[in-house]
């Protein structure tokens, strides 16, 4: 990656997870990232992790459901200089069962995951239209490919985002704006340590955002990982019904289908 390619970056969700080690990635590489996440302890820590490095963590703390916290930060851009690269990392996860169904974990999901990338994303388009050049990601992830056990909220989140970044990728067509799709597998961070089911091809952050970075600098639309597993979750999308809910239900051991 070319450090002139993207002098600053806006990461969120970076105080931990995929999002803190890729603000680490792109500061080795020598960008300057704005590092946001709603807890300034664990920013201030990745600053100082990242302080000998050649690019430079700047802490922006904010809560992506609060307006008036990306307010803010985008005025911070207006007097500092607005990134090249905007990475819509931000999110949380809580599983839960049919039998156990949450109200509001479901409405705090859908808040996080798709309203607060909204509220991020919508500003960023703007300027980036306004100017004809700009790149941005958005992370989603392969649960948003087809339903799967205890993820009615997460998956429709993440399917959410997926079908708004291809409707918008296909609206920036001949722009200067380049948009991308992040779906990985399973990545060990604090929100898949929840889970209680077994994690096939189970990743490293470090090793996540070294992926995401790679394909940040080429042209793809989507970047997707480990191929290994996320191409047979891609088969999976075209199977029918029957034969889908059958397979996974085998493979998680979920209850009937029907």
């Amino acid at each position: 990656m070319s450090i002139a390619r993207w002098p600053r970056a806006w990461v969120t969700g970076a105080g931990r997870g995929i999002g803190a080690a890729l603000a680490e990635a792109l500061a080795r590489d020598g960008v300057i990232v704005y590092a946001s996440a709603r807890n300034r302890e664990e920013l201030d820590a990745l600053a100082e992790r990242c302080s000998t490095l050649a690019g430079s963590i700047v802490p922006m703390p904010l809560d992506i459901t609060q307006k008036s916290d990306i307010e803010a930060a985008l005025n911070g851009f207006d007097k500092e200089g607005w990134p090249e690269l905007v990475v819509l990392n931000a999110g949380t996860y809580q599983p839960f069962s049919a039998q156990a169904f949450d109200e509001e974990s479901f409405q705090r999901q859908i808040d996080v995951n798709v309203n607060g990338t909204m509220r991020c994303l919508a500003p960023v388009l703007q300027r980036f239209t306004s100017q004809d050049h700009g790149h941005i990601a958005v992370m989603a992830s392969v649960a948003g490919y087809r339903g799967l056990p205890t993820a009615s909220a997460y998956g429709a989140s993440k399917a959410a985002l997926i079908n708004m970044c291809e409707s918008l990728r296909l609206d920036l067509r001949g722009t200067g704006v380049k948009l991308q799709l992040i779906n990985p597998g399973f990545v060990r961070t604090p929100l898949t340590d929840k889970n209680t089911h077994d994690m096939p091809a189970l990743l490293e952050p470090e090793d996540a955002a070294d992926r995401i970075v790679r394909g940040l600098s080429g042209d793809g639309f989507e970047i997707t990982f480990p191929k290994r597993f996320t191409y047979w979750l891609k088969l999976f999308r075209i199977l029918p019904y029957r034969w889908y809910f059958a397979l996974v239900g085998r493979a998680t051991k979920s209850g009937r289908s029907s």
